[in-house]
């Protein structure tokens, strides 16, 4: 299955997430076939990462998106459990502190890039800035933002902003990735009626993620606003369907994996002179 093609955002001026169906699973008919795939799809990502961090020229960065319980952090437990922990990196963006707001939205997403070498995850991002913000505006007032910044074209300029700070961070190798995973509402309740009856499964819920549930539509409506706006040749959207894990996360390694594939990483060849001085530093060891 080409999972980069089945999941990209096409023809972004007439995305629909009503389109997209989130039990959706191609021609994956069952969780033993995925769980294998993802088995096969984690040692390749391990052997891709291996030679990422060696030829120190490019780095990823991998934007995990979605509502509540649709699986972000379970995504980044299964599909980056085989990667070495040297090069890669988390970083999850809550409510903006004090010190974030005294900076322009963007600025906490450019403290967290990935280095060369490295595989960066945001588990949530600066989009959070035209889908948080959009479905509630009053946000903005704690922004402290001048007068002529608000206003209704606020989301057009964020979505330029955007899109020139992504095309920056691609000009200068670093590849970016963004993943919408689509949990339906009904599978979405359903999680969280479960993490309410599974004690060990309580620090996950907050009441705020169920009244957060009164917004579904515009959130949806938000989103589809930034495929339409952000899903570029340079840094595309994927919309993940959600409501099967064990699908989502085969989707995620595999696209991730192919990316990697594409850029036909190498490991840094050694000079013949350096050849030569490891040829004497064997025969010195092992002559002691």
């Amino acid at each position: 299955m080409d999972f980069v093609k089945h999941c990209r955002v096409k023809r972004a001026d007439r995305m629909s997430l009503a389109k997209h169906d989130p039990a959706d699973t191609g021609d994956i008919h069952t969780k033993e076939s995925a769980v294998r795939l993802l088995e096969r799809g984690i040692e390749r990502l391990s052997a891709e990462q291996d030679r990422l961090f060696a030829q120190n020229t490019w780095s990823v960065l991998i934007i995990l998106q979605a509502m509540d319980a649709a699986g972000k952090d379970s995504t980044v437990k299964h599909v980056m459990s085989g990667v070495n922990p040297q090069g890669c990196s988390v970083k999850s963006f809550k409510a903006p502190t004090a010190e974030e707001l005294d900076h322009d939205y963007l600025w906490r997403s450019a403290k967290a890039l990935p280095e060369r070498g490295c595989i960066g995850i945001h588990n949530r991002s600066h989009y959070e800035e035209v889908i948080v913000t959009r479905v509630h505006p009053e946000i903005l007032s704690r922004q402290q933002l001048p007068e002529s910044a608000r206003g209704p074209k606020i989301w057009q300029r964020r979505f330029r902003e955007i899109n020139r700070f992504e095309r920056h961070l691609v000009d200068n190798g670093t590849i970016v990735l963004k993943f919408f995973l689509h949990v339906s509402k009904d599978e979405q309740r359903r999680r969280f009626l479960e993490r309410m009856k599974e004690p060990e499964k309580y620090w996950k819920f907050q009441p705020g993620d169920v009244r957060e549930r009164e917004h579904w539509d515009e959130y949806m409506t938000a989103y589809e606003e930034v495929f339409r706006n952000t899903s570029t040749k340079w840094a595309p959207w994927f919309v993940i369907p959600a409501d099967r894990k064990w699908f989502s996360r085969l989707a995620v390694a595999e696209i991730i994996v192919n990316t990697l594939a594409d850029l036909k990483l190498r490991y840094p060849s050694v000079p013949d002179h350096a050849r030569a001085e490891w040829r004497q530093l064997r025969k010195q060891l092992e002559s002691e």
